[in-house]
């Protein structure tokens, strides 16, 4: 509903005023007329022309004096009255504009331009209902004068007096006849109080006063389609297609309607109907497109789906949107390198897009290709250079590639850009742990740790490594246990935490529990890990189980994957630290 009350402007204020200086005493019948010599009628109109002239020149505070000079010498002067007012609603002091307005209609009641202004003045103070009365007034004043049953209408919006602003515009549309705002406003109202009927017959009404204006049926279309009613909606847009058998857009609006009925084999014909038009310029197909990529469900639809959008390459190469979809379409196909392709290319013919080089990146590392990560995670960071988002994939890229001084640079950026709460947060910390630790800065490393936890105290690869780089340092074990336990607690069968929290038993002496746990680690070892079979060959080693020990060690080094010394363990049958 956008409906605008009249902001009454002063046309030809000077002329107007001037008129009234000599002629606008008006008086009812107790006033006593006051007389006024030609001298003191030219000294009030040259203190109002002042007046007029530093309004006209958006000075309104110089424009008061001027005026009320005039008025001291003219006090019955409406028009005077009617520019003070007018000046002290532009300073937004609304109380002494009222005041001096109603003084102006005090002297003269059925002026349009004084009942409007004061109507302005009392929606700006929130006092419908007083606006009301004064339109009210004005209808009565001037029946044939549709805007003051708009301007009824709105207020009653305002009230949230519905049903009488629907009157209102009724009466409107006696004056005016039937128009397409006013319909809109009126479809609008009715629409919120819940009589969709009578919607509907609104949109009847506006279609019967122009049958060939293909729009309004269009909307008619689009609205049946918005309450449910898609059987209804059907035979208007079959009208549409006989009125103009191309029209994309009706073609569009009957697909979604057949797939919303399950019958794919008519939604994918108009679907290739409204790609038939050249008519319809390449961003409209795109965003089709998007809308038909998230309703497939059937193969024949997702074949259709790819024809579509290959047709559209075709024709229009350098559309990025086209690309992006086509990524889109072949991801869900498990076609991941060939999507990354084609994000690849949508993001080089348009770049600023986020959300693609989001996706380019995330595909980089799920193919495990690392340079690749870190060569469009600082195209995008060229992009956008204060998203922290890119400058953590380009710090994991460089991690991963054992760059980390470059890493440390890109994350300790991101952790600057991140804001407050963010949940990346969490994960640039914890990133920036493992790195600091990767090159022996432990206070630094166990710093990003901490935060990390601040942000989120049940991170799983937080309080893993954390506790687990703690274990091989040998220090705050206690803490370390505190961390493991906790994670073991949310994770009793993973193989990779019960092996942590063992260890950290173990580097605190308690073998027998150690042995518990590694047990139970070695059982769910999904991963295959030889370093979870060597430490448990170490417990048994340190409880005196030398055989069974020398024979998990054996196991742990076919699996691969362990320290450095396993051979010297096995050749010498003892622990090697």
């Amino acid at each position: 509903m956008h409906i605008t009350l009249r902001n009454t402007i002063l046309v030809g204020a000077v002329f107007v005023m001037s008129h009234q200086i000599g002629f606008a005493q008006k008086k009812d019948a107790s006033t006593k007329k006051i007389e006024i010599t030609p001298a003191q009628q030219l000294e009030a109109e040259g203190h109002f022309t002042d007046g007029m002239k530093y309004f006209m020149m958006e000075d309104y505070d110089k424009a008061i004096a001027p005026l009320e000079k005039a008025l001291s010498i003219t006090p019955q002067n409406s028009g005077i009255l009617y520019a003070l007012g007018k000046v002290y609603r532009k300073l937004e002091a609304e109380d002494k504009a009222i005041g001096y307005v109603q003084k102006a209609i005090e002297l003269d009641p059925n002026n349009a331009s004084y009942n409007e202004l004061l109507a302005d003045l009392y929606v700006k103070n929130k006092q419908f209902s007083e606006a009301q009365a004064v339109y009210q007034k004005l209808v009565n004043l001037f029946p044939n004068n549709p805007e003051y049953y708009l301007q009824q209408g709105a207020l009653y919006i305002f009230d949230n007096r519905l049903d009488d602003a629907v009157k209102a515009f009724d009466r409107a549309e006696k004056v005016l006849g039937i128009s397409e705002e006013l319909s809109r406003q009126k479809q609008a109202v009715l629409l919120k109080i819940g009589k969709v009927d009578d919607a509907i017959k609104e949109g009847e009404k506006l279609i019967a006063s122009d049958p060939e204006e293909i729009d309004y049926i269009i909307d008619q279309a689009e609205l049946l389609i918005a309450n449910k009613r898609n059987d209804q909606a059907i035979p208007y847009l079959e009208k549409i297609l006989k009125m103009n058998s191309g029209n994309a857009q009706a073609h569009v609006m009957l697909a979604q309607l057949y797939q919303e009925k399950g019958d794919m084999d008519k939604c994918n014909k108009e679907l290739e109907l409204a790609f038939a038009d050249p008519n319809l310029d390449v961003n409209a197909k795109a965003r089709i497109l998007m809308s038909y990529v998230s309703m497939m469900k059937d193969e024949k639809s997702k074949q259709m789906a790819f024809n579509l959008v290959k047709s559209l390459i075709v024709a229009n190469p350098k559309d990025p949107k086209s690309h992006a979809i086509y990524g889109d379409l072949l991801f869900q196909k498990g076609e991941v390198a060939e999507a990354r392709n084609e994000y690849v290319k949508a993001a080089h013919l348009d770049p600023s897009v986020n959300e693609v080089w989001g996706r380019i990146i995330q595909l980089d590392f799920d193919l495990n290709q690392i340079d690749s990560a870190i060569v469009h995670s600082e195209e995008a960071i060229e992009v956008f250079p204060n998203q922290s988002i890119f400058w953590y994939l380009n710090g994991s890229a460089h991690y991963r590639k054992r760059n980390n001084e470059k890493a440390i640079e890109a994350l300790e950026e991101a952790k600057r850009l991140a804001p407050e709460g963010y949940e990346l947060a969490q994960h640039i910390f914890a990133q920036l742990g493992d790195t600091y630790n990767s090159i022996g800065k432990h206070e630094k490393s166990d710093e990003a740790y901490e935060a990390a936890l601040k942000e989120d105290p049940d991170n799983d690869h937080v309080l893993n490594n954390y506790s687990y780089f703690l274990s091989l340092r040998k220090v705050k074990l206690e803490k370390a246990a505190q961390m493991a336990n906790r994670l073991v607690e949310r994770h009793p069968n993973n193989g990779t935490y019960l092996d942590t929290y063992a260890w950290v038993l173990y580097e605190m002496k308690d073998f027998a529990k150690a042995k518990i746990y590694l047990e139970k680690a070695v059982e769910n070892n999904v991963n295959k890990s030889g370093t979870v079979v060597e430490h448990y060959g170490d417990v048994l080693f340190q409880l005196g189980e030398v055989a069974k020990a020398v024979e998990q060690w054996k196991k742990a080094k076919a699996i691969g994957g362990t320290s450095h010394n396993l051979d010297q363990k096995i050749s010498q049958q003892k622990l090697i630290e």
